[in-house]
């Protein structure tokens, strides 16, 4: 089992989101970044569930290593 998450993109995924449930990619191998795409199984790693209660922009981590999973921090510029 691989301890780290694959990094996907060194920076945000900056999304204009609509009101409802999204499931936030967490281990790196979604085809569907940044959203769960079933490529965690066997990994170790499960996604996160995020209800959105009103239409907003998000900007959801994309190198997997936030300290505010599922959103970006900043953590990025380090990896």
């Amino acid at each position: 089992m691989n301890r780290e998450p694959r990094c996907p993109q060194k920076g945000p995924y900056v999304k204009k989101e609509a009101a409802g449930e999204k499931w936030w990619c967490a281990c790196g191998g979604s085809r569907s970044q940044p959203y769960c795409d079933g490529s965690h199984a066997g990994t170790g790693f499960s996604p996160i569930l995020v209800q959105i209660e009103e239409a907003k922009t998000i900007a959801w981590c994309g190198c997997k290593r936030s300290g505010k999973k599922p959103y970006c921090d900043g953590t990025h510029a380090r990896v």
